[in-house]
């Protein structure tokens, strides 16, 4: 999923770059080498230059039944020096937030909490539900965890890294309790050095492979 698009740009480089512009072409790269392999699809969110709301994000990737949502991004900051790559998962307290929400709303939203929905919207043991519910909020969690991991391991063969270890951050397009979702800042485009790298093909090609992998 690229990052931004339409009349939301993103950071914008010293020269001019536009993160929208840089995340869609990673990410076109990483969706062709996904579509590649046997049992596996890759599903854009967005395939132009155009804006989808963050709500809207985890919600077409469930309306595509989604294993895993991978957001791509650039980082920025008012610095020229800071650089390198990161993977940012859901904070624990953003998460338990929206656990709150969904449990609330149980009857209505069954739908997010993936096989043990149904039973979840229909049971009248509180317990239960609230059982269920927290071991796929925990699952996901984890497993979006693991996946950052991973990602930062094969990252820094190909790039700096600016956060050695997965982030928590609390970020709408992340909220999903029944899709691992991670956000990966593919280097600082306000960074000169990285900004070059960032516009270049080969580079993004390397970045997308070590997500791939």
């Amino acid at each position: 999923m690229a990052g931004h698009g339409g009349e939301d740009p993103g950071s914008i480089g010293a020269k001019g770059s536009y993160e929208k512009r840089v995340t869609l072409s990673i990410s076109m790269k990483l969706a062709k080498l996904i579509d590649k392999r046997d049992g596996f699809k890759a599903v854009m969110i967005r395939t132009g230059d155009y804006y989808v709301a963050h709500d809207r994000k985890p919600k077409l990737a469930r309306e595509n039944k989604a294993d895993l949502l991978i957001s791509i991004h650039a980082d920025a900051y008012v610095s020229p020096k800071p650089q390198g790559a990161s993977v940012l998962v859901q904070s624990s307290r953003r998460a338990n937030s929206e656990f709150t929400r969904l449990i609330a709303n149980r009857q209505k939203e069954s739908e997010l909490l993936g096989g043990a929905g149904e039973t979840i919207k229909k049971t009248k043991d509180k317990n239960l539900a609230f059982t269920l519910a927290d071991m796929k909020k925990e699952h996901t969690m984890a497993s979006s965890y693991e996946f950052a991991t991973h990602v930062l391991k094969q990252l820094k063969k190909v790039t700096k890294l600016h956060k050695k270890q997965p982030e928590g951050l609390s970020l709408a397009v992340l909220k999903a309790p029944d899709i691992p979702s991670v956000l990966i800042e593919t280097g600082f485009i306000s960074n000169p050095t990285e900004e070059k790298n960032l516009n270049s093909k080969s580079h993004q090609q390397k970045l997308a492979k070590a997500i791939y992998k």
